[in-house]
This record gives structure tokens, C-alpha cells and sequence, in this order.
């Protein structure tokens, strides 16, 4: 396939776009004589599960030189066929400047009223302008396997590719921002992404796109954008600063973007005469994929080893919770009441066939496991010979950190009958106090700071992470809704749960949306996702405590990080002060 020079100069050119009152429109929009012509098919495709009871329109293009033996790649595309795509498709296929591709354009979803008294229920902005995974859900789940189950007017079975670098998803207006979350939730299954005019503003929490793209680890995405200075400026934002905003963000995080900007104000004249160009470059040098670049996030990148990623470690358990390291940096994770020991080939093996129902588990200096029992009020502690004994009990708890000096603290978010949200304080010798009461939601995690004279404790029901001074005697002062988390738009919390800290202050939260990193001052300053995009808790591990270790529902992973971990069980170290 060749690699075109982009015609328009508003396309070829990233700091110096073209803005012109008219646009020529590219030639690619106008039927050629002698050019193969495809099909374009229509449907109705009723009774979605995901987004219930809606019916939408279907509208699909297949290109002449279609061959069923060879899975098309695939363009989705929002409110229906835009940009005299079946034409442009025509031209470029015919000379080689994209693959053969199969154009899928569905209108948003209308739930039709029981009755002619009563107003049909609109889809339109709850599918495109959310956030979240569901029109990705959908358009995996619902619309790609029905437009499979169609045939072609000569009877050719519809066979598309499954590969994520085959796929191109775009739309305008609401469908753009549609188009770039379906991308960005799935980056697996979309990595081509085009957008005109694009309400990334505050309708539906599209304004905090830019924020996210800014803090994330990149995804391998190429985005094409385009807007006018003349675009919507209403009550949910400033449409034309708010495409530069995402422009810029994405050009900060290294990913593959490129833009048309110019005068035009909400509606397609821009979009349709740079279409085919904007084509040409989504496609360009396929089927290599699109790259991942280096962002510029200083925290990120004081974090992140060029080259390294994820490792699994292990897969195929039920639920897996609660690393933890020991002096020598060995893991230890539990699963359907087992506990398991990271080996030093990086593969799990069982180490204890009972974890006595453990909800947590944590090292303390004298290198003995202390355990947080579910099924009994107890805390566990299991010495060399592997046996445990109860250390302390009267308390349901859930999650621990152990301290240099010994001292244990433990959240117990449900402590009995209308009684919740504790924070416990168990001393070396095995004596208990509340240290807290009724002041977090749902205390989920613990961590110490690293000079261990803080209490960091998550409350997985907000989107804060609250810390504690901690005092002489080992009790809690000075509390305060401290770090601030993102939260994702399908979840009314954060639901952070398991957290560590590194040498150099930064607290690692496992979230909803991926392991979130804070500086000391209580900001987000990256996330780091997952590769099945699940987490519950994290721990270093390695001789240097520079392997971070996720537990991620039936799997677990690892991945080697700049960064050095500082287990609560070490000598107390003090990390610089913050950048503020």
C-alpha cells in the first residue's frame, strides 16, 4: 500500500493550519469514471442489551474488490455514513492508498414510546457524549457481530478482522467524542481514531478527556482531529479551544495525532473536504500499527522503563488480593484462600494450602507474616515453621500495614451491627485501640508514608484517599481528605483499594481506572492501567524493590519500574519535599 503525501496544507502542516473562509473539496469526494463502485446495504438492528430496548439504523458499505477469504478491516462510524465515505472509500481502495474496508454507520439509539401520546427516549447523548465502556460494549458485543451475521446483495457472508489495528472508529460532533472514548477504553480493539468538531466539553464529562490523556500511560492510538474558530461556544463549553485543548494533550503524551484546523463553525463542510486525506494518514504504512510514543509527564517517566511492560505472572484464579514482600523481596499473594509465592523465575506456586481466609496480609521487621483473618475476628500472625496464631482479636479488619517500630494499623469498614469505618491500632504485644470512628465511608487501603509518619487510608465509597499524622504514642491526628482521585464515569467512587508508597513519596493506589500515582501534595499526577484493565492492590517486590507487582482479578502481573518501593517494614526514610 503506498504512503501518500497529504495534500491539504491544513493537514501536512502540525504548528501552522490553514484557515480559509472556503475549502476545496479533495477530489477522492467525487465519483471517478472506471472505478469499482461497492455495495452499500442498509438495516434495523433492535433489542440492544446493552443500551435496552433501543432500535437504530445500520447502514453498511462493502467495497468491490471485498474478498470473504480475507477479513476486511473495519470503519465505524456515528450517526450514520458522513463525508461521502462510500465514494471516498471507491477512490482510495481502487488506488491503493487504504485496505479494503468495510464502512459500518449506526444512528444512535431511539427507545420508542409504548403509545403516539407519549415522546420516544432519545439515546443520542447518553450513548455518545458518556463516558465509559458502553458504546465500545456495544459496538463489540452487539453491532459487529450482527452486521457478521448479514449478507452481501450477491450473498458473500460479511467476515471483519478482529485485530485492533484493522479497526477505525470516527464520528462528528457527539459521535466524535463517542469515537474517541470507544478508543480509548478499547485501545485493543480500536487504534485509528477520526474526529471532526468533537464535543470533548462538559456535557457529560467530555471537558476531563484532556486531563486523563495528560496523566495515562499511552495507548497506541492515532487520532485525527478537526475544528473551526467559529464551532459552538454554549453552555457545555468552548467546542473550538476545547479540540486545541485534546490536540495539545495528546501531542504531550506522545501519541500519534494529527489536525485540520480552520474557520468553520458547527458542521461539515471542514470535515467533509479533508476526509480523504484524513483517511490516507489514519492508514498510512498499514498494516504497520500505530506507535507509541514517549510521553512528557515527568512522573510517568520518572516511573516507566522504556521498553518494559507487564509480565503475567499467573492467571486462572478466582479472585486474587494482597501482595506482599518480604525483607528478601519475594511476593506473596492470596486466592480462594491459598496463598501463593512468587518464585524467582516470576511464576506463582502455592506456598501456604490454607490462608485462614485472609482479607490482607503484610511483613513486619522481624520477618513474620501478620494476617488479617474474614472468617474470624483475628488477627493472624504466621512465623518461620508456617503456622499461624492468633496476635490479636475483636475486630473484623480488612486491610494492614505494618510499621518499623512494629506497630500494626488496620481498617475495618463493617465492625458489627451499625457499626463501621474503624481504624485500629495494634501495638508489638499484641493490645488494641480504636484510633478512629465513623470518619471514612468505607476505609479500604493502608499505607505509611515512607519516613512512616503518616497514615494514608483509602475509602473506596469517594474519590479520597485521607491522611493522618501520626503521633508519638502511635494514634492519629490532623485527619484530612488529602488525596484526590479520579473516579470513572460508570462508578459513583474511585473504589480505591490496596496502596503502597515509593521511597521518593509517591503512593500507588489501585483503582477503578487503573493504578493511580500521587505526589506528596495529594494531586494525580499519572495512571498506569492494567492489562485486563482490573486491580485490587500492589506491592514492590525484587532484591530492590523495584518490580511492581499487581493483583488483577484472575491474574496477577509484574512489571520492572524505575521506581523503588519502601515496605512499611524498612527503616523509615525521608523523601523530598514536594514540588508545589
Amino acid at each position: 500500500m503506498k504512503t501518500p503525501v497529504l495534500a491539504l496544507a491544513a493537514i501536512v502542516s502540525f504548528l501552522q493550519p490553514v484557515f480559509a473562509e472556503d475549502y476545496k473539496p479533495a477530489p477522492e469526494l467525487a465519483e471517478v469514471p472506471g472505478v469499482p463502485k461497492g455495495e452499500v446495504l442498509k438495516f434495523t438492528l433492535a433489542d440492544s442489551k446493552v443500551f435496552p430496548g433501543t432500535t437504530r439504523n445500520v447502514t453498511v458499505y462493502v467495497p468491490k474488490q471485498y474478498d470473504p477469504a480475507k477479513p476486511a478491516c473495519v470503519w465505524v462510524n456515528q450517526d450514520g455514513m458522513q463525508h461521502k465515505a462510500s465514494t471516498v472509500f471507491d477512490n482510495l481502495i481502487a488506488k491503493g492508498e487504504m485496505p479494503v474496508t468495510i464502512y459500518i454507520a449506526a444512528s444512535p439509539g431511539v427507545l420508542k414510546a409504548l403509545n403516539g401520546a407519549a415522546l420516544d427516549r432519545f439515546n443520542r447523548s447518553y450513548e455518545y457524549d458518556g463516558l465509559g465502556d458502553g458504546y465500545a460494549r456495544f459496538v463489540l458485543t452487539e453491532l459487529l457481530p450482527f452486521v457478521e451475521r448479514q449478507k452481501t446483495g450477491d450473498g458473500r457472508a460479511i467476515v471483519l478482522s478482529k485485530s485492533g489495528n484493522d479497526r477505525c472508529i470516527g464520528g462528528s460532533s457527539s459521535g466524535a467524542i463517542c469515537a474517541f472514548q470507544a478508543a480509548w477504553e478499547r485501545p485493543a480493539e480500536f487504534r485509528r481514531v477520526f474526529s471532526t468538531i468533537g464535543t470533548y466539553v462538559a456535557l457529560r464529562g467530555g471537558d476531563g478527556i484532556h486531563s486523563l490523556v495528560r496523566k495515562f500511560e499511552p495507548k497506541g492510538l492515532r487520532v485525527f482531529l478537526q475544528d473551526g474558530d467559529r464551532d459552538q461556544n454554549i453552555y457545555g463549553g468552548d467546542w473550538w479551544m476545547a479540540n486545541q485543548t485534546l490536540e495539545r494533550a495528546l501531542a504531550f503524551a506522545g501519541y500519534e495525532v494529527n489536525h485540520a484546523w480552520g474557520t468553520e463553525g458547527h458542521n461539515g463542510k471542514h470535515g467533509d473536504a479533508i476526509f480523504p486525506d484524513a483517511v490516507r494518514w489514519l492508514w498510512k504504512g498499514w498494516p504497520a500499527e500505530p506507535q507509541v510514543g514517549e510521553s512528557k509527564n515527568t512522573m510517568l517517566n520518572e516511573i516507566i522503563l522504556p521498553g518494559e511492560r507487564w509480565q503475567l505472572v499467573g492467571e486462572g484464579y478466582e479472585f486474587t488480593e494482597s501482595p506482599a514482600s518480604n525483607a528478601a523481596g519475594e511476593v506473596f499473594f492470596i486466592s480462594t484462600n491459598k496463598t501463593y509465592k512468587v518464585g524467582a523465575d516470576g511464576k506463582a506456586a502455592e506456598f501456604l494450602a490454607d490462608s485462614k481466609h485472609a482479607s490482607d496480609q503484610a511483613f513486619g521487621p522481624d520477618g513474620r507474616m501478620f494476617v488479617l483473618s474474614a472468617l474470624e475476628p483475628q488477627v493472624l500472625v504466621v512465623g518461620s515453621d508456617n503456622a499461624a496464631k492468633v496476635f490479636a482479636d475483636g475486630f473484623n479488619g480488612n486491610d494492614l500495614t505494618v510499621a518499623h517500630n512494629g506497630n500494626i494499623y488496620a481498617t475495618d469498614p463493617l465492625s458489627g451491627k451499625n457499626q463501621y469505618s474503624r481504624i485500629w491500632l495494634i501495638k508489638p504485644d499484641g493490645t488494641k485501640q480504636m484510633v478512629d470512628e465513623g470518619g471514612v465511608r468505607y476505609p479500604n487501603g493502608i499505607s505509611l508514608s515512607p519516613d512512616q509518619s503518616l497514615l494514608y487510608v483509602a475509602d473506596a465509597r469517594s474519590h479520597w484517599v485521607y491522611s493522618y499524622q501520626i503521633s508519638p504514642d502511635g494514634s492519629l491526628r490532623h485527619k484530612q481528605r488529602y488525596f484526590h482521585l479520579h473516579m470513572p464515569d460508570t462508578a459513583d467512587d474511585s473504589g480505591a483499594d490496596g496502596m503502597k508508597v515509593d521511597r521518593d513519596g509517591r503512593l500507588y493506589v489501585a483503582t477503578r481506572m487503573g493504578i493511580q500515582v500521587c505526589d506528596q501534595a495529594g494531586r494525580v499526577n499519572c495512571i498506569i492501567p492494567t492489562p485486563n484493565g482490573r486491580v485490587s492492590n500492589v506491592a514492590f517486590g525484587g532484591a530492590q524493590f523495584d518490580t511492581l507487582y499487581a493483583t488483577c482479578g484472575d491474574k496477577v502481573f509484574r512489571r520492572k519500574v524505575k521506581a523503588k518501593g519502601a515496605p512499611s517494614f524498612l527503616a523509615p526514610v525521608k523523601p523530598a519535599s514536594p514540588k508545589l
